[in-house]
């Protein structure tokens, strides 16, 4: 019997790196291409999907800014790396007949639509993925705070957080073997902890907003499909 999806409409956040692959800079069609062949599974499934993606792979703006650059031109320059993700996926997401669009939070008419809510809820209802691009088009906010922005303008029913471990531990599990992970956490907690998770403005958006937030292991094939299905699975933050 088929997974019947629990969730009609997501916004899954993506970070720069799942687009590098092997690599240590830039993209890796391969990569791309396989995370286009999931979300492309979810799709077959009649769920709505938004898409956020980071740049880090290609510019990281807060790392720049260290080392001596303009904090607002550095933070411009990751929204831009952020475009270019975006147009890598969507061509991936279009080579397996998938319809996709790109807005763009900084207008780029040649390349993609401008952010409008009216119309990207109008694609989404129409069964295209849509892919939020250029962040929140302002410095000083992180693609993680464009995730929470979008989905709750969408209205999505949870934000999907893929990330490289099983979910959100009490310290880092790639430095200490003894971290522990939680199945369920609050967003309190996640702020009053520190934990990296999403930056706080990010969880304060979707705790103001009621808006769940799961995170889970993108490197497991087939994760975004057992997640959407409601597999019990990865950490879920909520009230």
């Amino acid at each position: 019997m088929m997974d019947k999806p629990v969730y009609k409409r997501v916004l899954l956040k993506l970070s720069g790196e799942v687009l590098m692959g092997k690599g240590s800079y830039g993209i890796d069609l391969d990569a791309v291409s396989s995370i286009a062949g999931e979300i492309r599974d979810v799709a077959r499934l009649g769920v709505e999907i938004g898409v956020v993606v980071g740049g880090g792979n290609i510019f990281r703006g807060f790392e720049a800014n260290e080392m001596g650059m303009d904090r607002t031109s550095a933070d411009y320059m990751g929204m831009l790396a952020t475009v270019i993700n975006s147009l890598a996926l969507q061509s991936a997401l279009e080579q397996l007949d998938v319809v996709t669009r790109v807005q763009t939070a900084i207008e780029m008419k040649q390349v993609a639509e401008p952010f409008i809510q009216r119309r990207a809820v109008r694609h989404l209802e129409k069964g295209r993925v849509v892919i939020f691009a250029g962040g929140t088009g302002n410095p000083y906010f992180t693609t993680d705070t464009a995730a929470s922005l979008r989905a709750v303008e969408i209205k999505a029913d949870v934000i999907l957080k893929a990330t490289k471990v099983d979910g959100v531990y009490d310290k880092d599990p790639v430095k200490w073997s003894d971290a522990k992970m939680f199945t369920e956490i609050s967003y309190n907690d996640i702020l009053t902890r520190h934990l990296k998770v999403m930056d706080a403005t990010a969880i304060s958006l979707c705790r103001e907003n009621n808006l769940p937030i799961i995170v889970f292991n993108l490197q497991k094939k087939g994760n975004i499909r057992r997640v959407i299905c409601g597999k019990d699975m990865g950490t879920r933050v909520r009230g």
